[in-house]
């Protein structure tokens, strides 16, 4: 796999029905070297950063495999970007990984810690107000990811997957159970086991807590 395209956030107005709002969602492809940090690509603009950003989930990751599903389904090219990612990587298939999995190129190495859970932002920047939906059926969520080693990147990079050895979750049956509300006691177990983002992990503890206190 390569680097397609490594994207970077622009500040824009983004009109969703009777709201205005200011978003990052929109990337814009780059073929200068970036540099990666522990908060994300240099550059980039995260507007949200009660839901998106942090180290946790610093960059995201959508796969061309993906892509290529959306553009048959669709009938139309999609270009890279336009899923708010900050990095295509070729062939990439993101309901195939695990959390912890980690992602090597050049000299920069990334870990999964979540799926995308798609929001009526990314509906209006897809201006298709059934666009929650089918993301959510389509199941190809994409990698958030964290930064284990940083450095620098570019399109034409190299990319190699590494899999977590460690206790761990599919990033598939984290996207469907985050749908179901009423999870039990061995599935939060079992994500908490897991390296998980924090937001997620902040949340999995609650629920734990509020079945201990109802047990």
């Amino acid at each position: 796999m390569i680097v397609v395209s490594v994207n970077l956030g622009e500040k824009r107005i983004l009109q969703r029905k009777e709201r205005v709002e200011t978003t990052g969602i929109f990337k814009i492809p780059t073929d200068e070297p970036v540099k990666v940090t522990k908060l994300g690509l240099e550059g980039d603009v995260i507007v949200s950063k009660k839901h998106h950003g942090g180290p946790d989930q610093a960059i995201y990751v959508y796969g061309g495999a993906d892509y290529a599903w959306w553009a048959k389904e669709l009938g139309r090219e999609i270009l890279p970007g336009t899923f708010g990612e900050n990095l295509t990587i070729s062939d990439l298939e993101s309901a195939r990984f695990n959390v912890g999995d980690m992602l090597h190129m050049a000299d920069v190495t990334l870990q999964v810690s979540a799926p995308r859970i798609p929001c009526k932002t990314f509906a209006a920047r897809m201006d298709d107000s059934l666009w929650v939906k089918k993301f959510r059926y389509a199941e190809r969520p994409g990698l958030y990811c964290r930064v284990l080693k940083e450095g620098f990147i570019q399109a034409g990079d190299t990319v190699s997957v590494e899999g977590f050895t460690g206790s761990t979750v599919s990033i598939l049956d984290m996207f469907r159970d985050h749908y179901y509300k009423n999870k039990s006691e061995e599935t939060l177990l079992r994500y908490l086991n897991a390296p998980i983002a924090i937001r997620d992990r902040s949340n999995f503890e609650e629920q734990l807590q509020r079945l201990s206190v109802e047990s």
